[in-house]
């Protein structure tokens, strides 16, 4: 049977085919799989963006919480008035804010007292020493808003004792006095 299809292709023909054909062969080899690993390379580049195009969505909405809870924080600006003298007959006032302050903040007040020794009549400030039950983060509101009264001086002394429960916290503080 080949004999028969060779006598019928002319002898150049087959040459021709054999070279046509290992042309082809070549464009193939050489041109198309090349091309074809070129594109499977670039749909899994394009499969990889992808994922993480995906992965972005899903973690935006996680940022969105995230950022509306940040908005939403607390901040803690510490207080800056501009700084007053409280006048004598209104000495009660401090202790009125002092307990305010410290239900807000969340600490219990065990003892306020003024200090006898600076109540003369010639003195600028009047020290108080205050004793105080709470947690540290409490104690530090308490700080932040004793900030924000003006007529406080300034805070001398500070002492903390871990207790099994709580802290115990000793403060010492000038409330400027009007003359």
């Amino acid at each position: 049977m080949i004999k028969k299809i060779l006598e019928m292709i002319p002898s150049k023909n087959v040459g021709y085919m054999i070279i046509c054909g290992g042309i082809l062969l070549l464009v193939v080899l050489l041109g198309i799989l090349p091309l074809h690993r070129y594109n499977v390379k670039r749909s899994e580049v394009v499969q990889g963006i992808q994922g993480q195009i995906d992965e972005q969505k899903e973690l935006r909405q996680i940022y969105q919480l995230i950022s509306q809870a940040a908005l939403k924080k607390e901040d803690h600006i510490l207080p800056n008035p501009v700084k007053t003298k409280l006048s004598r007959q209104n000495m009660d006032e401090f202790q009125d804010a002092f307990r305010a302050e410290a239900a807000k903040a969340g600490v219990n007040i065990l003892s306020l007292m003024p200090d006898v020794k600076t109540m003369a009549a010639g003195s600028q400030s009047l020290l108080y020493t205050a004793m105080l039950k709470g947690d540290f983060a409490n104690f530090r509101k308490l700080l932040i808003g004793l900030g924000a009264l003006p007529y406080i001086e300034r805070l001398e002394e500070i002492n903390m004792e871990q207790t099994s429960d709580s802290m115990d916290f000793e403060l010492k503080i000038w409330v400027a006095l009007a003359g």
